[in-house]
């Protein structure tokens, strides 16, 4: 079982130190939030049963691509995950050609965390339409997985269109990089199962997880994809009894702050490394049975 950490429940001023002190200690990756925009008169929220956005118009939000390369310059073995990454925002050029520079410099170690988005204001500031988004993000993924692995690419799509073009390089990690999609909806699912090697659910507790994970693993098997999805599931108290009760739950990978302090981080995460980390990395994953 892998272990990742969420930066955002971190100041930024951190992030470089914790990720750099993550690598050395065996930590399997670090995940940063993202967002091109946070309009001030906003409303939703990706939790059910909430009817705010959980984050304030001032926030300070980063270029992903940008701060993880950063990060990974400065790193030899961690992952850098987006939880999750806009895509339908940006045309699939620029998604395909982030993903990829990040992908080469860090030597493919990019897990692309991707969703269909829930902040309708920040499709309306970029002036495209929310109601379309589902097939928006099919139609980039589409686009984005050709330039990664096409000599030559042309689509004519709703979205999207444009002749012969020619895309490189290609990322390190081939076919390309991991794609994890975020979201708990049948299109989350779908796109997961025939899309996707991972699946990051939002609003599912632990004990939910079964079914969607194997209504994933079933269409998987009728798509005729061979392999299965790898579940990273945020939150959860960094206990090995946790981690134990994921791992047969089918969870692969936990994304978990170990220390109840920001300014006991260093003595938290070194403590977790010595005493629980090695045990969780022997941990099996339960697979679904179809």
């Amino acid at each position: 079982m892998k272990i990742g950490l969420p930066l955002a429940m971190m100041r930024p001023s951190l992030w470089s130190e914790v990720t750099v002190a993550a690598d050395e200690l065996g930590i399997e990756s670090v995940w940063m939030p993202e967002h091109l925009v946070i309009p001030v008169a906003a409303s939703g929220s990706p939790n059910h049963g909430q009817e705010h956005p959980p984050i304030p118009a001032n926030v300070a939000v980063y270029d992903v691509f940008t701060h993880l390369a950063f990060l990974a310059a400065q790193t030899t073995q961690i992952h850098f995950g987006t939880y999750v990454y806009n895509i339908g925002l940006r045309h699939p050029f620029s998604t395909a050609r982030a993903v990829t520079t990040l992908d080469i410099l860090s030597e493919g170690r990019v897990e692309l965390g991707i969703g269909a988005s829930w902040l309708k204001e920040e499709w309306d500031a970029v002036g495209l339409d929310f109601s379309t988004r589902g097939r928006r993000v099919d139609e980039a993924i589409e686009v984005c997985l050709a330039l990664w692995s096409d000599e030559v690419i042309e689509h004519h799509g709703e979205f999207f269109d444009f002749d012969e073009v020619m895309f490189e390089p290609k990322p390190v990690h081939q076919p390309h990089p991991p794609i994890h999609v975020g979201g708990d909806g049948p299109a989350a699912l779908r796109r997961a199962a025939t899309i996707g090697q991972g699946w990051i659910p939002m609003n599912h507790a632990p004990e939910q997880l079964p079914e969607p994970i194997a209504k994933i693993a079933q269409l998987r098997h009728e798509a005729g994809i061979e392999g299965n999805v790898e579940i990273t599931l945020g939150g959860g108290e960094p206990t090995l009894e946790t981690f134990e009760k994921l791992a047969a739950l089918g969870v692969h990978r936990a994304i978990v702050r170990p220390w109840s302090s920001t300014r006991e981080w260093r003595q938290g995460l070194e403590a977790f490394a010595a005493n629980v980390l090695p045990d969780v990395q022997a941990l099996e994953t339960s697979e679904p049975l179809l």
